[in-house]
């Protein structure tokens, strides 16, 4: 009765119900037009006809177009109110302008060292290339003098947080898309309030949706009583609006600009199998020592002053020692981010750019794969021209329906050469592409519509760098404890499945 009585009265579920009357009034009031429709109808009919050659003639991606156009067209009134509703919406656009205003204010601060692409240049031009289109794309430079370790599963990047954590002397920044309280946040959380008494600045940023379930009432006023500074990202709201579709999906943790830590572990427990919730959870992440940490404090500040405009000099949080960033490394780390709200797919084609340019491998854990056309056409065409292209999906999935879906992708795949495999003891969580034993990314993006075209996300592209060969031995070891999915495995699926799996392709982009 008590989980019951706080579903009820949560915060979402008030939103959810609000939005939900408005869609029905604007329903109710489509149909009411209805009753005038030898009248309505040819000036719906004209006005779908121009809004879908706007659309059309528009940047966006192909499959957007046709599940915009398709409303439109097939029941022109009501297709025409949701897209001026939707698509002219006020609070959408202040919501873009304050976040790439922020940016473009503080961009020149991301400057690049023009020494590291011209050995780049030298070493590997195709490699040179493909950063140079991250940095034109994301503004973030590559960087040498980097010390990096990949950490799987969410335990072993938990142990190492907590210890860097308690290394803090000037700022521990933190920014998740989930926080939910238990054994990992305490944990940290415990290492935070010391930090604070140390005089350490602490701040936490989370999805305001992604924990909106899952943080207690007076969560936001226990953190401030300890001192520590705290915002919600794109706070939910009960107005019907696209906005809500845009969420903070990264995971970022950057200490004193020298270290930072990302991947795909969000600050709850099933994270690090404290909590068994969809059997072993498989996750990945990755700890950043040196120069490369400074786009980390970037990335943090720029979305922090957006939500909650607070500093005006962020050189006050770069290292004044550049010797302590000096890491030895042969590598070469670039981190990046994503943003829904510019005209780049930064973290789709960096997936592109590695899948297209790979000479003998691809290695991709994915905790969902629901791809494009593009990331589609791609994996099939390296495999057929002899790339041993190898992905791990979860067995045990999160989400039935999503999986689903990413099972519908499996025939066409494994028709065309991809080796499919499903992680046999749980849950894959992890987001990383591994290839030719010298480039390398994790991050938070999945191959999915929502990662790729409406989520803030972040990563570390790497070439050459210690976490290269650390995530192809972990990748070949979770192999082992992996199933291969056959051909005859997808030709056994039942019709009914089958057509619920055509069915859900079409709502794709929403999952």
């Amino acid at each position: 009765m008590k989980k019951i009585f706080k579903f009820i009265f949560n915060r979402m579920t008030i939103v959810s119900i609000a939005i939900i009357v408005q869609i029905v009034l604007l329903l109710f009031f489509a149909w009411q037009l209805n009753e005038y429709f030898i009248y309505m109808h040819g000036l719906f009919l004209l006005l779908g006809i121009l809004l879908v050659l706007k659309i059309i003639n528009s940047r966006s991606n192909p499959i957007y177009k046709i599940a915009i156009i398709v409303p439109i067209l097939t029941l022109p009134i009501v297709g025409a109110m949701l897209y001026f509703v939707l698509g002219n919406n006020k609070s959408m656009r202040i919501f873009k302008e304050r976040i790439m205003k922020e940016f473009f204010k503080i961009s020149h601060l991301l400057a690049q060292d023009q020494k590291i692409i011209d050995e780049l240049v030298v070493l590997n031009k195709n490699i040179a290339n493909q950063s140079k289109y991250i940095l034109n794309a994301s503004s973030f430079p590559i960087y040498k003098n980097t010390f990096t370790q990949y950490l799987s599963p969410g335990e072993a990047m938990f142990e190492k947080l907590k210890e860097e954590l308690s290394q803090a002397k000037q700022y521990i920044f933190i920014e998740f898309f989930i926080i939910q309280e238990g054994l990992m946040w305490e944990s940290i959380l415990d290492i935070l309030v010391q930090k604070v008494q140390e005089g350490v600045e602490v701040r936490v940023m989370y999805d305001d949706m992604g924990s909106i379930y899952l943080l207690p009432p007076g969560f936001k006023q226990k953190l401030t009583a300890m001192g520590i500074q705290y915002t919600a990202f794109n706070p939910v709201s009960p107005v019907l609006s696209l906005r809500m579709n845009n969420r903070d999906h990264r995971k970022i943790v950057v200490i004193d600009g020298r270290v930072a830590f990302t991947g795909g572990i969000n600050l709850a427990d099933e994270y690090i199998n404290a909590y068994p919730k969809y059997g072993h959870w498989k996750d990945a992440g990755i700890m950043i020592k040196g120069e490369a940490a400074w786009s980390y404090t970037f990335m943090f500040l720029h979305l922090w002053n957006a939500t909650r405009p607070a500093d005006n000099d962020y050189e006050i949080y770069r290292p004044v020692n550049r010797n302590q960033l000096m890491y030895e490394s042969g590598g070469f780390v670039q981190p990046y981010a994503d943003m829904p709200l510019d005209e780049d797919l930064v973290s789709e084609n960096i997936y592109l750019n590695i899948i297209n340019k790979a000479k003998n491998y691809v290695y991709i854990n994915t905790p969902y794969l629901i791809a494009d056309n593009e990331i589609v056409s791609a994996l099939c065409l390296a495999a057929q021209t002899g790339v041993d292209v190898r992905i791990v999906t979860p067995h045990h999935p999160d989400k039935w329906y999503v999986h689903l879906v990413t099972r519908s992708y499996y025939p066409q795949l494994i028709e065309a050469g991809v080796k499919i495999y499903e992680y046999e003891p749980g849950f894959m969580h992890a987001k990383t592409f591994v290839a030719d034993d010298e480039l390398a990314t994790v991050g938070s993006p999945n191959l999915d519509f929502r990662s790729l075209y409406l989520h803030f996300e972040c990563g570390a592209w790497m070439y050459k760098s210690e976490a290269v060969g650390q995530l192809k031995e972990d990748f070949l070891n979770t192999l082992k404890i992996c199933i291969q999915i056959q051909a005859e495995d997808c030709a056994a699926v039942k019709w009914p499945t089958r057509f619920l799996q055509r069915i859900l392709r079409i709502f794709a982009p929403l999952l």
